[in-house]
């Protein structure tokens, strides 16, 4: 037992500053600023086999279980592509640029959202990137979609070039209902690549519960919350 002490003593001097680091580290990202970049095309009104509910309704309630959790820590935007008048790659729409305390407005655009058009994802993440001054300052973008680009754009080659100019610009990528769509696509054009590119997470989902825990650890902040259990003891040790 007198050995037993000391060991436990030196344990704690190693591993108790990296716990530190780590919460430090991680509650400094999740104050940067952030915007939700919301796919809103046509394909986001569609089913599966599994569920007569549109991606669009799934997404809705996801959202509504995350961002009211969010927003209160950390300015929160949204920017959304596709509908518009015309089915045109052009339809990007900020919604609201980052701002503090934004779950009812962010939940008020999104539900009013009416799906159509086309998927000009990568020109909407640069527009993001630029409404966060991401040159300035450390700034987070996470991508919401059913699908891939179709309007020309390069995911790859942008989040390379936005990386080149910025170093903490963070990309993460969601990808809901998009099992298989990558099989017919180019590699290297794929969404997932921004955030191979910048760092991010590139996570997908096919249930609304697994979205949820998406947006959780894109939106929000699982590191920290995971350091933070780390450094309490365990219940039976109370």
């Amino acid at each position: 037992m007198k050995r037993l002490v000391p060991m436990l003593a030196f344990a704690l001097s190693v591993f108790a500053p990296a716990v530190g680091s780590a919460i430090a580290d991680d509650g400094e990202q999740c104050r940067d600023d952030a915007i939700l970049v919301l796919d809103s095309s046509g394909s986001m009104a569609g089913t599966d086999m599994n569920s007569l509910t549109p991606h669009v309704a799934k997404v809705r309630e996801a959202l509504a279980a995350v961002v009211p959790q969010v927003a209160p820590r950390r300015n929160l935007g949204l920017l959304v592509y596709g509908p518009g008048q015309d089915s045109r790659c052009e339809n990007i729409d900020l919604k609201l640029p980052p701002a503090p305390n934004s779950a009812e407005t962010i939940l008020g655009e999104v539900n009013r959202v009416v799906p159509f058009g086309e998927t000009p994802l990568t020109a909407a993440v640069r527009d993001a990137a630029e409404v966060l001054e991401f040159r300035e300052k450390p700034s987070v973008v996470v991508l919401l979609t059913d699908g891939e680009e179709t309007c020309g754009g390069d995911p790859c080659q942008l989040a390379r070039q936005l990386k080149a100019e910025a170093r903490k610009l963070t990309i993460h990528v969601v990808g809901f209902k998009v099992a298989g769509a990558h099989t017919w696509l180019v590699p290297e054009k794929r969404a997932a690549c921004m955030a191979e590119e910048t760092g991010g997470l590139a996570l997908t989902a096919e249930t609304r519960d697994e979205l949820i825990e998406a947006l959780q650890k894109t939106l929000g902040c699982p590191l920290f919350s995971d350091a933070s259990r780390m450094s309490k003891p365990p219940s039976s040790a109370r």
